[in-house]
C-alpha cells in the first residue's frame, strides 16, 4: 500500500508516461485480453469496418492503462484537481433529494473513469454515500479500493450484505451507488436482456431495492473529454411511485442508458470485461467460451 501511495505522489505527467509504457506492454508485448476485446466489439458494433473497430480497440487500451494510472492518483489527487479533472454536470439531481431526506439508488457502469466518479460523489455527498462492491480477494488491491472509494467520508458496503444493509438503513437519507453491469454471481437471480447484440444476464438489485423502499433511480452518464478529465451528468431513470410499473422496467431503462453511453463514448467501456461469456440456457446457467467471429485473433 505504501508503494502505491508514493507512486500517487508522482507528477501526473509522470504517471502518464508509465500509461504509455504500460499499454505498449498490453497491447504490443503480452495482447492482454485482446481477443475478448475483439470479440466483443465485433459483435456490439457488427455495422463498423475491422480498422474502425481496432481504432475503438487501440484507444480503448489507452484508457484501460490511463484509468489504472488515475485511479492510484486519485489516493493523493487534491480536491481543487478533483473537481477540475472530474466535473460533475448536474449533482443537484441528486444532492437536492438526498437533502429532501430521499434515498437514492446511483446506478452506473463500467466506463473510465469510474473510480474517479465516485470519488467526486464523495465530495458533494460526504458521508451521505454510499457504494456497492464486490471484495476483491487480493489483500493490498482491497485495501487500495477502500482507500479510494472512502476519501471524503464515502462508505463501503459488501454485495453480498447490501440488502440487509440497506433495510436497517432505510431512514437514512444518502445515495447507494452500484455499477450493476456486472455478471451475476451463480447464487443471485438474473434477468436476461439483449445488450449490445447478445443475451446477457443482469442482476436486478437496484430495481429490487428501489421498487421494495420506494427510491428513485438515477444513471450517472461517464464521458472522457480529454485526458484524464471526464464528465458526469445524471439522469432520472425511474421514480416512484411503482404500483403499476411493469417487471424488469427499471433494468430496461438502465441497459438502455448504459448501450446509449457506450455508442456515445464507445472506447471508454471495459471490454476486456468478459461480460458475455455466461450462457443463456433452459436449465442452470452454463460458461462457454464465445466463437471468435470477428475473424481477428490475439496478437
Amino acid at each position: 500500500m505504501l508503494f502505491f501511495k508514493a507512486l500517487s505522489l508522482l507528477p501526473t505527467g509522470v504517471l502518464y508516461l508509465i500509461s504509455d509504457c504500460f499499454y505498449l506492454i498490453a497491447y504490443y508485448l503480452i495482447g492482454y485480453r485482446k481477443r475478448v476485446v475483439r470479440e466483443n466489439l465485433a459483435y456490439a458494433f457488427p455495422e463498423k469496418t475491422k480498422v474502425q473497430r481496432k481504432a475503438i480497440e487501440k484507444i480503448f487500451f489507452r484508457n484501460l492503462t490511463d484509468s489504472f494510472v488515475e485511479t492510484i492518483k486519485l489516493l493523493t489527487l487534491s480536491e481543487s484537481e478533483i473537481d477540475k479533472r472530474y466535473k460533475l454536470v448536474n449533482p443537484e439531481l441528486v444532492t437536492d433529494r438526498v437533502r429532501q431526506g430521499e434515498v437514492i439508488i446511483g446506478v452506473q457502469a463500467h466506463f473510465f473513469n469510474w473510480e474517479g466518479h465516485v470519488v467526486a460523489m464523495n465530495r458533494q455527498l460526504n458521508k451521505a454515500c454510499e457504494t456497492v462492491y464486490l471484495k476483491v480477494s487480493n489483500p493490498v488491491f482491497e485495501l487500495l479500493m477502500r482507500s479510494i472509494r472512502s476519501r471524503f467520508g464515502g462508505s463501503l458496503v459488501e454485495r453480498n450484505s447490501f440488502i440487509k444493509h440497506l433495510i436497517a438503513n432505510r431512514n437514512t437519507p444518502r445515495m447507494i451507488g452500484l455499477a450493476a453491469d456486472q455478471r451475476p454471481q451463480f447464487s443471485e437471480s438474473r434477468y436476461w436482456a439483449t445488450f449490445m447484440n447478445r443475451e446477457a444476464p443482469f442482476f436486478e438489485g437496484a430495481e429490487k431495492m428501489a421498487k421494495k423502499f420506494s427510491s428513485p433511480v438515477i444513471y450517472g452518464e461517464i464521458e472522457k473529454t480529454k485526458r484524464g478529465h471526464y464528465r458526469y451528468t445524471y439522469h432520472l431513470l425511474a421514480s416512484p411511485p411503482y404500483k403499476d410499473t411493469a417487471p424488469h422496467s427499471i433494468t430496461d431503462a438502465y441497459i438502455a442508458a448504459v448501450e446509449a453511453n457506450i455508442r456515445k463514448n464507445p472506447s471508454i467501456y471495459l471490454w476486456s470485461h468478459n461480460r458475455w461469456k455466461e450462457k443463456k440456457s433452459t436449465g442452470n446457467s452454463t460458461f462457454e467460451p464465445e466463437p471468435d467471429k470477428s475473424g481477428l485473433r490475439t496478437g
